[in-house]
């Protein structure tokens, strides 16, 4: 019997502690600028192998443990960016209290953590989701560890990384393409990103879910938004107000997206978190209680498969009552009254235990980098806000500050909660320890806890956050954490869009009743509601790539097989691809961070314009010849790779 590869190595630590702070800084500055961070769990893995390479022995649990750490800080960075920055913006704080932010984090990402540990059975064993951005972390392990496949590895991160380098950093064309006109008073509306990683994404989720959340979006930007501005575009006065001073009809649609339609998508994930609860229940429960059985084998001196141990079960429970007490602490200082403080720390464990469990599924299909943690925080933010509403009265200043910490709670373990299950996931394919990957998560968590506070202090003094004002002409615009503010705010002042929360539930219910019907026939495509209220929330830019990848791997699988050569081939491309746009996307920020300028890279005065002439011409160019690449390769029955 050979004898196991060391995991929980002094080297693998140190190094998965350092990155998890390195990535955590990165990405919350890029998450306020622009609002959206990158997974650094490929990109970690890459910088662990070459890291790793230098000692005399290193393996591919070791790298699997680092990236497991390492990716910990990208994804707490979203979890605080999304919500904490909106106690600055409704004046609650004037500063970020170091002990706060660290808590806040700290305890929400461990929660996130501990959440997820009975779900890894339910969710990576039993139902064998996708979980694409751990697939391909596990297949970068795998060719850096045995050598085989390099060169198409590293070609595709070079492509990958240039066509990022190329867009973001030179500014040489546009990232996004779109075209939009009004057909009467309605808006017909075309557009798409020009990702690679988003191309992988969809050739790794496979058609099947690429069609849902493509589908999603065009019933956002086909049928909504089209009705929505053919019906209200005279008497809606925010779209009076832009249409009186020409904006084009793309920025209509934008804002029709931004203001009402988007919400469809959050009442959708509200009831499709609440479904996928209700399906998983069984799985679930066999997972909380193969935990328990786990620990009781273990007390009677029975051992179990080293690649099957969770930490134990009783365990997980006593920490997440420990973790709750300091969080009711802190919520007792924000509405003084310990009534009210108990409720919402009750209310803090079921919706984050709750939206921790739709992230992970959420993530199971799309990937963490196309998770929306911020429509997840936006319910939860919206539940508390009713019920302070309720409870405090209309005119309590401290409501939609106390809605937003429970938020901010919910939001730092959902994004956990994604990233740990890809992660897992990994290591599923490796063979390597849960309970060593579960401990390594809360480390990394650790690590990015203890320095998120002084860098969101040095944003906010260096940039300011929210809209731009004379003191601070480049602010971080902070979307998601605007968009948060908004939603507490207009609970409590009675403005929220109700009306397409609840079309949005209607919808999900409509989605939830067709796939039970394709169930009950037996047929192979089915229709998960959270893949088309993703589709929903996401911008239709977002969704169209993520379609072409899916029919590029329904292409490739009927010439070549589903599971042959071929299609390891194509994950091998796609896989590369996401390394390198995702390894730039963390390099650029620093230089934006440092110089204060997003287009301090850039080399022509195009950028930061709307129209230049180079426009989106190379990198539509750049996907195509991207998409025959992968198609070419993922087609070859032998699936040849050098």
């Amino acid at each position: 019997m050979s004898k196991p590869l060391p995991q929980l190595t002094f080297k693998a630590i140190v190094l998965g502690m350092l990155l998890s702070m390195i990535l955590a800084g990165a990405n919350a500055y890029l998450g306020l600028f622009a609002g959206l961070t990158v997974s650094a769990s490929i990109p970690a893995a890459v910088i662990s192998m070459g890291i790793l390479k230098l000692f005399r022995e290193s393996n591919i649990l070791e790298n699997n443990i680092v990236q497991t750490s390492a990716s910990a800080g990208e994804s707490l960075a979203a979890g605080v960016i999304f919500t904490l920055p909106a106690l600055v913006l409704l004046d609650y704080w004037q500063s970020f209290d170091y002990l706060w932010v660290t808590a806040i984090a700290g305890l929400g990402g461990l929660l996130g953590v501990l959440f997820t540990i009975p779900l890894r059975r339910s969710l990576i064993v039993e139902e064998n989701l996708a979980f694409p951005e751990g697939t391909a972390t596990a297949e970068v392990l795998r060719v850096g560890d045995s050598g085989a496949g390099v060169k198409t590895l590293a070609l595709a991160a070079l492509a990958g990384g240039l066509i990022k380098f190329a867009d973001t950093g030179l500014r040489l064309w546009h990232g996004a393409t779109q075209a939009a006109t009004f057909v009467g008073q309605g808006i017909a509306y075309v557009g798409s990103n020009l990702s690679p990683a988003l191309l992988s994404v969809g050739y790794i989720v496979r058609l099947n879910i690429a069609v849902l959340v493509f589908g999603g979006g065009a019933l956002a930007w086909y049928v909504g938004i089209p009705l929505y501005s053919a019906m209200y575009l005279h008497t809606d006065p925010a779209l009076l107000a832009l249409s009186e001073q020409g904006a084009p009809a793309a920025d209509i649609a934008g804002d029709i997206w931004n203001r009402k339609i988007r919400y469809v998508g959050v009442g959708a994930m509200l009831l499709g978190g609440l479904w996928a609860l209700f399906s998983m229940r069984r799985s679930l429960v066999t997972g909380v209680r193969s935990g328990l059985q786990e620990f009781s084998h273990a007390q009677r001196g029975v051992v179990r498969d080293e690649v099957d141990k969770d930490i134990p079960m009783p365990l997980v429970l006593a920490a997440i009552v420990i973790f709750v007490l300091p969080i009711f602490y802190l919520y007792w200082q924000v509405v003084d009254q310990i009534g009210i403080s108990l409720l919402l720390a009750a209310v803090m464990v079921v919706t984050g235990f709750l939206f921790s469990s739709v992230a992970a599924y959420m993530a199971g299909l799309v990937g963490s980098s196309n998770n929306p943690i911020s429509g997840i925080t936006i319910a939860t933010i919206t539940f508390a806000s009713f019920l302070l509403l309720l409870l405090l009265g209309g005119d309590a200043a401290q409501g939609p500050a106390a809605a937003i910490m429970v938020g901010a709670v919910v939001c730092c373990a959902a994004a956990i909660a994604g990233d740990n299950l890809q992660d897992l996931k990994a290591g599923y394919i490796l063979g390597a320890t849960p309970w060593k990957q579960q401990v390594m998560q809360g480390v990394g968590v650790f690590s990015a806890a203890i320095v998120i506070a002084p860098i969101l202090t040095l944003l906010l003094q260096a940039y300011g956050f929210g809209p731009a004002t004379e003191a601070f002409p480049n602010s971080l615009q902070a979307p998601q954490a605007t968009l948060m503010a908004s939603v507490a705010r207009g609970v409590f002042g009675g403005d929220l869009p109700w009306n397409m929360i609840v079309i949005g539930i209607a919808t999900g219910a409509a989605v939830i009743t067709a796939d039970e019907l394709l169930k009950r026939r037996g047929s192979s495509f089915r229709m998960p509601v959270l893949a088309v209220a993703v589709g929903i929330y996401l911008p239709l830019q977002l969704t169209v790539p993520i379609f072409l990848g899916g029919l590029i791997s329904w292409l490739t699988e009927r010439r070549a097989g589903a599971e042959g050569p071929g299609r390891q081939a194509g994950v091998l491309i796609a896989a590369g691809l996401i390394t390198g746009e995702a390894l730039i996307g963390i390099a650029l920020a620093l230089p934006i961070v440092i110089s204060g300028n997003a287009n301090v890279l850039a080399i022509s005065s195009w950028a930061g314009m709307d129209n230049y002439p180079a426009g989106a011409i190379p990198g539509i160019v750049a996907m195509v010849m991207l998409a025959l690449w992968m198609y070419r390769s993922a087609s070859q029955r032998d699936g040849q790779t050098e």
